[in-house]
């Protein structure tokens, strides 16, 4: 089974979109939204939830009142003030270093597993689906994009593919959603911006010696940084395997709740079908497929 990641170096890049079309054109594959802060794909991919767990991917602080004497050593020590002057732990600001525990003269400190995150296994029209909310001001997000990943694997069945939207960024999500990929595609648009965010996400790929491809989003706003995105990526030996154009009703169709393939736009429809053509040929070159 082929992994496909999906990335971007900023957000708003239209990776999302195209990865929800492909899952209508793509036979016989998987979806994983590794984007666990701001997921987005479930809204379209409607279907039953097959699986739905809690996620412990943090230590935090716990107090036992009991054996507190309220000397306030571990409010000295703890840099982050995640303890009140009540001696509660504040949850949203304890990053779980354990200083506190070190500094407890009667050990009535411990710390625990918190829930951080959690994540579904949806089956849906378009085949098994794995995605995670991570909790409001929670860490830990790359070791949830990991969950994702492995969660999708515990219920494939002889599919060909896994979609995965990646997280947009450089950071250690990003990390997290390609690693052990076959592929990156990198999905990018004609700004100035773009092309910098770009260079970025195709240096991490490059750095973990992934394929990468590159899909140009609404290339036809500023065809001459789309010259340079081509100009860029020829130099590199990357290949440019779609240009989509700029389209208004694309925006109609998702507040909708539709892909520009449900919305019936054929010309969107079919620069994606000659995407996931062009990409399958590709790979097949480098010995992927």
């Amino acid at each position: 089974m082929k992994q496909i990641a999906f990335v971007s170096g900023k957000g708003g890049t239209g990776k999302s979109t195209l990865v929800s079309s492909l899952s209508i054109l793509v036979k016989d594959k998987m979806i994983a939204d590794c984007d666990v802060e701001a997921p987005n794909l479930h809204i379209i991919l409607k279907g039953n939830i097959l699986n739905k767990e809690d996620y412990y991917g943090a230590k935090g602080a716990i107090i036992d009142l009991s054996k507190c004497v309220e000397c306030g050593q571990c409010r000295e020590t703890c840099r982050f003030k995640a303890i009140s002057e009540e001696f509660n732990v504040i949850r949203l600001k304890c990053e779980g270093c354990g200083a506190c525990t070190l500094v407890c003269p009667k050990d009535a400190i411990r710390l625990e597993n918190v829930k951080t995150g959690e994540t579904y296994v949806s089956n849906t029209d378009r085949g098994t689906y794995s995605y995670a909310l991570l909790d409001i001001g929670a860490e830990g997000s790359g070791k949830l994009v990991t969950e994702v990943r492995k969660k999708v694997n515990e219920y494939k069945d002889n599919e060909k593919w896994i979609l995965i939207d990646g997280t947009p960024g450089i950071g250690c999500v990003v990390i997290a959603s390609i690693t052990g990929a076959d592929a990156v595609v990198a999905v990018s648009e004609p700004t100035k911006s773009g092309i910098s965010d770009l260079q970025r996400v195709l240096g991490v790929a490059e750095h973990f010696q992934l394929p990468s491809f590159v899909c140009i989003n609404k290339y036809d706003l500023n065809l001459e940084v789309t010259n340079e995105i081509e100009k860029y990526c020829k130099d590199r030996n990357i290949p440019v395997i779609g240009k989509i154009p700029f389209d208004p009703s694309i925006i109609k169709a998702l507040q909708d709740f539709k892909t520009p393939i449900e919305a019936g736009n054929t010309r969107i429809t079919e620069e994606i079908t000659n995407i996931w053509s062009t990409l399958e040929k590709e790979m097949a070159k480098i010995g992927q497929f």
